[in-house]
């Protein structure tokens, strides 16, 4: 057996490394204050905010350790919640404007947790081809029908509410699309959705902190309010923490608590972690400009990229192959700027593409120059592999 399994795993390696497909773990050095000249500047991370160093968020998590201990003992349901869990629920529903929220220990387990809540198999799930990874997951774990339509087509999404024999549906899409970087309709989803009888399920993960002021892009579109949408988020990029958490009623929280496998039996989020994404929403709601700066930087490097328009803080590059997308982020580390390669099965569409993502640092003053330095590096990059 053990021969059979060393087989096959050398088997797969080797079909990876000849389409291009390896990946490896390359660990990241402390960061700096951005004045070393051999220092990457960062295109890569989901630090939107550059908040996962910042001070504040720092002597939160450590002043939370000391008085809750380094973990957080136990499920939610039973050692687990404390009053930093209630406290940052609170705060997340009043900054996005929901009535309700509850924090999972990653944004990947909120996904699963809502769509394996809410579906069964009277429920029809209508899924963006580009929607994150947790989310294609969660509607196998949910064992419901499941429709797959284009990125972004209204009408498909219409046509499945429109023809469906089962009782109940969910829509999914993300806000500001995780590979992408485009925006979905909202407002237009939300309307179909509502005539059609469908519950809406939006992943902020990469609207929370950049878009709105900070509030996100279902408040943006004035969704806030809507009851048949329903949004999820990650406390791990703008919020530079870590934890998720799933945002509508107080009844679908209550329903999820007592539903959501990936709530009920997994250990709560650490109380250091809680207490920095606690930090992070005081920061965004006192300090707007930051957003402001994100959404600057962005437009730099779009223009360097001849991208149009740029919905958030993630941009997104064609490429020829993997490969390319490989050699194109090697150049850009060899001139120091880190990018991300992001190849299949990361791209549901099998186009490789240089991702790039914007953060307030290089906005601020000290980060001017390493901007104009990313922006030069990248345009020589693209040029060379186009």
């Amino acid at each position: 057996m053990t021969r059979d399994l060393d087989h096959w795993l050398a088997t797969e390696a080797a079909r990876r490394d000849d389409h291009g497909l390896t990946r490896r773990l390359r660990p990241r050095h402390p960061r700096l204050d951005g004045t070393d000249p051999g220092e990457l500047v960062d295109l890569a991370g989901n630090d939107y905010l550059g908040l996962s160093t910042d001070p504040r968020l720092v002597e939160a998590a450590v002043a939370a350790t000391r008085t809750w201990g380094t973990g957080s003992t136990g499920s939610r349901l039973v050692t687990g919640t404390t009053d930093l869990h209630v406290e940052l629920e609170e705060e997340l529903a009043a900054l996005t404007g929901r009535e309700s929220a509850l924090v999972f220990s990653s944004g990947y387990l909120a996904n699963l947790g809502v769509v394996t809540g809410l579906a069964n198999r009277d429920t029809l799930v209508v899924s963006d081809a580009h929607v994150h990874a947790s989310l294609v997951d969660a509607c196998r774990l949910a064992r419901s029908p499941v429709a797959v339509v284009p990125h972004n087509d209204l009408d498909a999404v219409e046509k499945a509410l429109r023809g469906r024999p089962q009782g109940r549906a969910l829509v999914l899409t993300e806000s500001v699309f995780s590979v992408l970087g485009d925006a979905a309709p909202l407002a237009e989803l939300a309307e179909v959705c509502d005539r059609y009888d469908a519950v809406l399920v939006v992943d902020e993960a990469h609207g929370l902190g950049v878009v709105g002021d900070g509030r996100g892009s279902v408040a943006a579109a004035g969704l806030a309010d809507a009851g048949h949408v329903v949004m999820t988020a990650t406390l791990s990029k703008a919020l530079g923490s870590q934890g998720g958490a799933v945002l509508g009623s107080k009844r679908l929280t209550e329903h999820l608590v007592n539903k959501a496998r990936s709530f009920i039996f997994d250990t709560a989020l650490a109380p250091a972690p809680a207490a920095a994404a606690l930090a992070a929403i005081r920061v965004v709601e006192d300090e707007p400009a930051l957003t402001r700066r994100v959404a600057r930087v962005a437009a730099t490097l779009a223009a360097a990229c001849g991208i149009e328009h740029v919905a958030g803080a993630v941009l997104s590059v064609p490429i020829a192959g993997p490969r390319e997308a490989v050699e194109a982020a090697a150049l850009c580390a060899e001139h120091g700027v880190r990018v991300g390669a992001f190849r299949p099965p990361s791209v549901p569409d099998g186009i490789s593409r240089l991702r790039m993502t914007a953060s307030a640092t290089l906005g601020a003053d000290s980060g001017l120059d390493r901007l104009d330095r990313a922006r030069t590096v990248v345009s020589k990059a693209l040029a060379s592999v186009s």
